[in-house]
């Protein structure tokens, strides 16, 4: 059954009729209804249509309640900083990454970009062999750079399209030696804190544990345990997971700061970034492969929403997150869920934005 079907029956059962005028109450009822069922704890839904803002919390969760990102982390935390640099003249996405790491030589690395790093066409794999053996025994983040610089390619670079954690891993390192700044603190003095976001951090930072939404790990990524116990000491609510940091998915935030994050590239200002760099960073870099993406985010309306136009752009999280911006109609929609995308993707997350895009 497809994802259409899946919200037709839901809406269906819940006696919700499909069109635009009730878009939003109905999205509204989707996720209650999972609340109510107990299959669902905590979500916050933020959704602005030119000036129009409507925001929702279920469950437990507070309006400003924080979030584990997931992947939204990719764009939000190590894309934005490329393209801040971008802006200063730091650094080109053309730059081979060799020349910031100069370990990072040996074969074809030496022709990998920093364009390929955040478009996901480097040839490096999404997650290292030894990843859970990694976080098993609390690997430090420059364990799981010297592993990325030394795994063996998937293909050539530019020349296929894979999802890769690591490349963005390597972009965030990059990142670090340009500015001799630890990234989350680069994020504060140059991101969050102009931007107005008091409710957005890589890793915890100055925030406590006890402060963030606590994830449903019992349907966890295989990438996070997978839901086994024996995974406690290092799975998405581990003290270090959440502590760590990880660039390509350790961000937490809150429903509002990601909205605002997004309209950065809606409606750029010139104050953070320039008008030119903030298009190039939506524009499709990958219009030949298998996916289509921008620079850290996805590109047009698949994996976003059905009702998407093609300029749509955003990204989603296996700790069961959805963000997205479209021109086309000035609409961004976020929702953070405690339910990982596994579950939450076809139950929740996608019939929720399909009508909202629609």
């Amino acid at each position: 059954m497809n994802r259409r079907d899946t919200l037709a029956l839901t809406l269906s059962a819940l006696g919700l009729p499909i069109s635009a005028r009730s878009a939003m109450p109905s999205a509204h009822q989707i996720i209650q209804h999972q609340i109510d069922h107990g299959t669902l704890h905590n979500a916050v839904l933020h959704v602005r249509r030119g000036d129009e803002v409507t925001q929702h919390v279920f469950g437990k969760a507070q309006p400003d309640s924080m979030f584990l990102l997931g992947s939204i982390t990719k764009p939000l935390a190590v894309a934005l900083p490329v393209l801040i640099l971008l802006d200063r003249g730091a650094l080109k996405l053309s730059d081979h990454a060799v020349k910031y790491l100069p370990e990072f030589s040996e074969g074809a690395r030496k022709d990998i970009t920093i364009e390929q790093l955040l478009t996901h066409t480097s040839g490096l794999p999404d997650q290292l062999g030894n990843n859970a053996e990694l976080r098993a025994r609390h690997a430090l983040l420059a364990e799981f750079v010297k592993g990325a610089m030394r795994t063996p390619l998937l293909f050539a670079p530019g020349t296929q399209y894979h999802y890769q954690s690591m490349g963005i891993l390597l972009a965030a390192e990059i990142v670090e030696r340009v500015t001799k700044t630890a990234l989350p603190d680069f994020l504060q003095q140059h991101v969050f804190s102009p931007l107005g976001m008091t409710r957005s951090v890589l890793g915890l930072g100055q925030f406590k544990k006890s402060e963030m939404v606590s994830m449903q790990t019992e349907h966890a990524a295989p990438e996070a345990g997978g839901g086994d116990p024996k995974a406690r000491e290092w799975d998405w609510n581990s003290d270090y997971w959440r502590n760590l940091g990880a660039p390509w998915g350790g961000a937490h935030s809150s429903a509002a700061d990601v909205a605002t994050f997004l309209r950065i590239f809606l409606h750029p200002d010139g104050k953070l970034l320039r008008e030119e760099t903030a298009r190039l960073a939506i524009t499709d870099h990958t219009p030949t492969l298998s996916a289509h993406r921008g620079i850290g985010f996805m590109a047009g309306p698949v994996g976003l929403g059905k009702g998407c136009s093609a300029r749509a752009f955003g990204h989603s999280g296996s700790t069961g997150t959805l963000a997205w911006a479209d021109p086309a109609t000035d609409t961004t929609f976020v929702l953070l869920t405690a339910l990982p995308k596994n579950v939450s993707g076809d139950l929740i997350l996608y019939p929720a934005s399909d009508l909202i895009s629609a």
